[in-house]
Parts: C-alpha cells; structure tokens; sequence
C-alpha cells in the first residue's frame, strides 16, 4: 500500500533504528536521561530558546503549554480550524478551565487585524480574560498553508502591546522553515511557547519537543507530570527524535516536489473540482461530486493507496519520506484513470 493518509505513518529508517537501538538511557522523571537532554538541548539551541521539553506528542505539548499560559476562565484566541482546537480532544476546556474565541482565518492563518477585534475588555467582568493567542505554521486543515512571517511579527507586536504569550503549534514548522527559508531563530524569537512535532515529517517514530524560557518549561515540567507525561528511560525513543532533527530536515523539499505532482495531476482531473494551493506537503482536494468522496477513497484503497477524508467532498493526501518518487507517479496515473 501506497499510504497518504498522513506524515504520521512513517516507518524509521534502518540508521534510526540503530541510533535508537545504541540510545544510553536514564531516568527522564529525574532528569537522568542523557539522551532525553542531549535531544531537548539541541533542539532548544537550534531555535534559540532557553530550554525544552519531551513529550509524547504534539497534543501533548500544546496542551502542557496552554495550561501554563492560561489560568481556568481565561480565553485562547486561535483560528476555527486550528489542531488545539479541532483535534485534541476538548483539552482546552477539559485540562485548563479555558474557552476559546475562534476566528474564521485564511486557510487556517489569522491576522493581527481580526485578532484586535476580538481583545476582551480587561475590565468588564462580563467577559472571560483574553490570556493567549495561538497560531499554527504551517497550518493542516488549510493544506499546509504557511503563514507570512511579517504577519506573525505584526501579531507578536500586538501581543506585546496587550500583555498576551503567543503559542506556535509548529507540528509542521520545519516543513515551513523548509519553503520560507527564515532562520528558525529568528522565525522562534516571535514567540514565547513552540510545539514541534518530531513524528510526523521528521519521521521519528514518536515524540515531539516543547520549547520556552526556562522558567516555562520549568512549569511545563510539572504540568507534564500531572498530566501523567512523565517518562523514565525515554532516551530510546528521544534518539529517534535526536536523529530526526539532524538528519531529515532538508530532505522535506522532496516531499514538497510530490505533492505539487500530486497537485498539477489532481488539477487535470475531470472529477476534481479545486485543490487548494499546495505549499509544504499536504494536498487536499474539492470533488465536484461531494457524495462520491468515500467511493474515491475506497476506489483508491483498492488500487493500494490510502487517503483520508477530510470533510465534505474532500480527500486529504500527504507526502513523507516513506513515499517514493515512483510510487507518486504511480498514484498520478491511478488519479487519471478514474472518471
């Protein structure tokens, strides 16, 4: 099977399972895993922060940071479609006591603009306190859109004029780093918390970092905990992760190249209706008819590639390191057989 369902899928390499395989451990709980530090130590250097996080996954950490930030009966302002939001679970409400001010975006991005318009008023008792914006870069529901940094260097000056953090749900970050060529510390100056994903287009097979000051994460340490995110000898997995960051950052370009393939060919498709500008890795696609979209998954499943659906007459597909420049174009000629 040709799988493109997600990035998330990937199997790890033969030299990261050695890398993993050879890990010297410790206990993490304890700060003992040498691993686990070398791994948070380079991923805090590599994006200038003062410290970092390990944690499980990308929800994981997005959610220890969002219960730092906000104390219960505070607000997140994030886009309609944005991961914390749509994918975590209800986390926001279940593990901090926060709601949430949604707004409608471009392709999962907000602007500074929308975000003033929706500032709570700090002394009127009738409204929740606005205590955190959050963005994500690049953004999964809007097809792996990525955000203008001069936007996001506008939204930080407002937060900073408003007294608010701004949190980067980076799962993707590096697939943006990639196209956008910003240094990534000077792209993680703009903001005070960042969730980076090593499972998805890095290929680890789990983890992701969290990454602030020193104080935060030394409050997310202990929210890791009570949120049972605790790991012992975690450098096993950590070394996965430490090989991901080093080694497969800049072959994401190649996964950028299948899925504008995939792009161009779904765009001379009869049956396809629109797809979204492919930027990063993610392609989704507009059927013209909504209600065949699980007769195309499966029809695709039948000749051995997964894709996944995506909403209303939508399929979303996704190119990772596990997919090969020949098997791209075996899907392309799949695409142009169905009607």
């Amino acid at each position: 099977m040709i799988d493109l369902r997600s990035d998330t899928v990937t199997q790890p390499s033969k030299e990261m399972l050695e890398a993993m395989f050879q890990a010297k451990v410790g206990d993490d709980v304890f700060g003992e895993d040498p691993t686990v530090n070398a791994l948070e130590s380079y991923a805090a250097g590599y994006f200038g922060k003062e410290a970092a996080l390990f944690c499980s996954s990308g929800t994981q950490t997005n959610q220890i940071a969002i219960n730092v930030h906000v104390q219960p009966g505070g607000e997140v302002i994030c886009h309609e479609e944005s991961h914390i939001y749509k994918y975590e679970g209800g986390g926001i409400a279940k593990n901090s006591g926060a709601s949430v001010r949604l707004l409608h975006g471009d392709r999962g991005r907000i602007k500074a603009t929308e975000i003033s318009k929706y500032l709570n008023p700090k002394h009127d008792v009738h409204f929740p306190l606005t205590a955190l914006v959050s963005l994500e870069d690049t953004a999964n529901r809007g097809g792996g859109a990525i955000y203008d940094f001069n936007e996001i260097k506008t939204i930080k000056k407002l937060c900073q004029t408003e007294g608010l953090p701004l949190h980067l749900d980076g799962a993707r970050l590096m697939n943006a780093l990639v196209v956008n060529k910003i240094n990534p510390i000077e792209y993680a100056n703009e903001f005070d918390s960042i969730s980076l994903c090593l499972s998805k287009g890095l290929g680890a097979p789990i983890g992701s970092v969290l990454l602030g000051t020193k104080d935060f994460i030394t409050k997310a340490r202990r929210v890791r905990k009570v949120f049972g995110g605790g790991m012992r000898q975690a450098g096993i997995i950590a070394a996965g992760g430490l090989y991901a960051m080093k080694k497969n950052v800049a072959r994401l370009d190649v996964d950028h190249f299948h899925a504008k393939q995939l792009e161009e060919c779904l765009n001379n498709c009869t049956w396809v209706q629109s797809v979204l500008p492919v930027q990063t890795n993610i392609v989704v696609m507009q059927l013209m008819d909504a209600d065949k979209r699980d007769f195309y998954i499966e029809s695709l499943a039948n000749n051995g590639i997964k894709t996944m659906a995506f909403g209303i007459g939508m399929i979303r597909m996704v190119t990772h390191l596990d997919v090969s420049e020949d098997q791209i174009s075996m899907v392309c000629e799949t695409l142009k057989s169905f009607h």
